[in-house]
């Protein structure tokens, strides 16, 4: 019988730690728009002067737009920040925070078109 009393707080732990997963994974279907929002802010801020960030804006500068990065068939979360922690010779090797960094990946991919 001590088995049993085992089992009910045991079941009831269990249905508890899945409830609060489901409505930890709700608030944060609310992130990817603040994340949009704040990468923007961040381009704005680190890669307009070169790039063309806005979504509409086809033009290249001394760098190619974002959204014909985003659009390009290798361009994914993990390629972007790849590129982004790495030197390179064609661009100013800015040190970008990694979640800022996040930030502006989740900009980026955001312009992808469907």
């Amino acid at each position: 019988m001590p088995q049993g009393w085992f089992r009910l707080p045991a079941t009831g732990f269990l249905i508890i730690a899945v409830l609060l997963m489901v409505r930890l994974h709700r608030a944060d279907a609310a992130a990817p728009q603040d994340g949009i929002s704040t990468g923007h802010k961040l381009a704005a801020q680190w890669c307009a002067e070169c790039h063309a960030i806005e979504p509409d804006d086809a033009r290249d500068g001394k760098g190619p737009g974002f959204s014909r990065i985003a659009n390009l068939p290798s361009t994914t979360a993990l390629s972007l920040n790849v590129f982004l922690r790495s030197n390179h010779t064609n661009m100013p090797n800015f040190i970008i925070a990694p979640g800022d960094a996040a930030e502006i990946v989740q900009y980026i991919l955001s312009l992808k078109r469907n």
